[in-house]
């Protein structure tokens, strides 16, 4: 039913990239929506229920990794999937971040589709299982 599809939830600053990512989830027969900023992210998160997000982690109001302890705190259950062209996947703070399972996995931009369905699959796959719950 479309009602029980997955919801994500994509921020990131730059239009052109949430078209991308929102092309990438419907695709997989994702419900989407957007946010330009931590801000409006903040506001979406406390209005709804989002399975996952995808999260830019550089955006102008606040860190990509504060906003996700932010969002974590107002919903702990929340997948979280760093999207970024900042960070790489061996950096220090993303492998922190993955270890205490603030974020469920990084894709580095500019991203494959192939990638971000990927990361999302084994997100909510380990969610399924009891693995990837925060």
């Amino acid at each position: 039913m479309p009602n029980q599809q997955p919801i994500c939830l994509i921020v990131d600053d730059e239009p052109d990239t949430c078209w991308a990512l929102e092309h990438v989830l419907r695709k997989q027969g994702l419900r989407t929506r957007r946010a330009l900023s931590a801000e409006h992210a903040l506001r979406e998160v406390q209005q709804r229920p989002y399975t996952l997000t995808l999260l830019d982690a550089k955006l102008p109001d606040m860190d990509g990794l504060e906003l996700a302890r932010r969002i974590r705190a107002i919903d702990p259950g929340i997948l979280i999937i760093v999207v970024s062209g900042y960070f790489y996947q061996d950096a220090p703070s993303i492998q922190e971040a993955q270890a205490s399972q603030l974020i469920q996995d990084f894709v580095a931009k500019p991203f494959q589709h192939e990638e971000i369905t990927r990361a999302i699959r084994k997100a909510l796959a380990a969610q399924a299982d009891g693995r990837g719950e925060p």
